[in-house]
This record gives C-alpha cells, structure tokens and sequence, in this order.
C-alpha cells in the first residue's frame, strides 16, 4: 500500500471536493455520433469498426492526446488488422460532472490490477459460445524471468508508467506483453504490446511486436467515453485477417466489461 503524505492528502482531499473539468461529450466525438452513442447505451450497445484493408480510425474521439497516441502507434506498427469500438459508460444517476481526484486514482489502479483479467469471458463466433479470455494473467518484474508481482496500487495516477505482464490466452497462447499508461486530468490510456509471438494453434498468427491494443477513458461529466483498438500485422495466410479481426472485436468487448465491471465498484464507493 503506497502512504500518501500529509501535504498530498490535502492536495487529494481538495481535488476529491472539486474534481476534474470534464470534456463534453459532443466536442469529441461530434453531436450526431453522440446522439446515437447513449442511445445504443441505453441497449446496451455500442459502436464498433472491423477494417482488414488499408486501415485507418473511424472513431477516434477528437481529444489532442489521444490523437497523438494512436497516430504514432499505428505509424509504428502499420497494421493490416483494425478493429475499432466506442463505447459510453454511464455514471450513476446524480453523480458529479467530472470525476474527483480518488475516483481517478480508483480507475487508473483498476486498469493496473492486471491479475483480475484472469478468467474474463468472450463471446467466441467460432464456438457460437462464452470462451474463458485470459486463463492467468499477472505483472511480472521484467520479460527475461517473468517473475510474478502483485498488482501495483498508487496514491495518485503517475503520468506515464510500463508495466510486463505473462497472460496465458486460450486462443493465443502464453506470452508476454508490455504495457504503457498514460494518465492526465481528464484521461487514462493504455496500450498493450506482445513480446513474443502468438500463434493460434500450431499456426503463427501474430509476430513479436506486432500486435497493439489501445484502450482510452475520457471523463465527459455524466459519463466515461471509451474508446478501445486492436490492431496488429498478421500473418499473410487466407482468412486469417478476418479470423483475427472477429476475435479482436469480440476480446475488445470483454475487456470493456471488465472495466465496466470495475467502474460500478469506484463510482459505487
């Protein structure tokens, strides 16, 4: 348990008071787009985009640093496979315009505590049924030992942070991957990237460092946006591309309702 020193306290206990200015939903993603983002919401639907060709984000909210982040990303990878999802998160009904200061840290040491990705579900189109995402899941000091951590709990959200994790994935195997945080006053994102090769089978379908999964949370007063991409260079064999897109799409959804699932216990505190 990280100790919060007495100035940083007070500090926090402030900014708990006030909170955070928000930014409005519209400004980033446009009126139309919101309009039918919370009423899908109000379903339980979101939106989603599969691109297997020349890719190129479709829902890439209008915020300056998460621009950024995903333009450098996929100048990097130049990704054949693009999947895309947007998706709202409602905030308890009566809550504060913007997120507070403890709030902020609840969710930046939820999307940290990699550990409880173990045994989150996806739907599987092939199996026309609910597959276990991630068998085990767990921070490790570094990629050569992979030695397990516990999951790492802050005071308040560091601006930048890289944590390795070992996941061993139903679908693709055990592997290790790099994750990058970045957190501001009105965002937290991460991107998630494999050290080693994933194959599905005994077929290779995803090189080393060649897979990327970005997942950015924006306070927007009432709401959270979340905006989530997979994107990666898969392996040049027929079908494959479509075979990895749909699995992407279907995984991007179970990692939003287990942040969904963790957002109901912070904002519920």
């Amino acid at each position: 348990m990280v100790k919060v020193p007495l100035i940083a306290s007070v500090i926090l206990s402030v900014f708990a008071a006030h909170g955070f200015a928000a930014t409005p939903l519209e400004g980033l993603i446009g009126s139309e787009r919101a309009t039918n983002l919370r009423n899908l919401t109000v379903r339980g639907e979101f939106l989603s985009e599969v691109q297997l060709r020349n890719p190129s984000p479709l829902l890439l909210p209008r915020h300056r640093e998460l621009e950024r982040f995903v333009t450098e990303i996929k100048a990097d990878l130049d990704p054949a496979v693009f999947v895309e999802t947007l998706f709202l998160y409602a905030k308890p009904h009566g809550w504060p315009s913007a997120w507070s200061e403890a709030e902020r840290v609840g969710l930046f040491n939820s999307v940290v505590a990699l550990s409880t990705l173990t045994g989150i579900e996806y739907f599987s189109a092939s199996r026309g049924a609910m597959r276990v995402f991630y068998e085990s899941s767990h921070v490790i000091n570094n990629p050569r030992n992979r030695t397990p951590l516990p999951d790492p709990l802050f005071a308040t959200p560091p601006e930048t942070l890289i944590l390795y994790a070992r996941q061993r994935d139903l679908t693709f195997g055990d592997n290790t991957y790099r994750f990058e945080y970045r957190a501001g006053e009105d965002f937290i994102f991460f991107v998630q990237e494999n050290l080693t090769a994933m194959t599905a089978g005994i077929i290779p379908a995803i090189g080393r460092n060649r897979f990327r999964m970005v997942v950015a949370v924006i306070d927007t007063g009432d709401s959270l946006l979340i905006y989530a991409a997979a994107m990666a260079r898969a392996a040049a064999l027929p079908g494959m591309g479509e075979r990895i897109g749909n699995s992407f799409n279907n995984r991007l959804l179970a990692v939003l309702q287990w942040f969904s699932e963790h957002a109901d216990e912070v904002f519920r505190e």
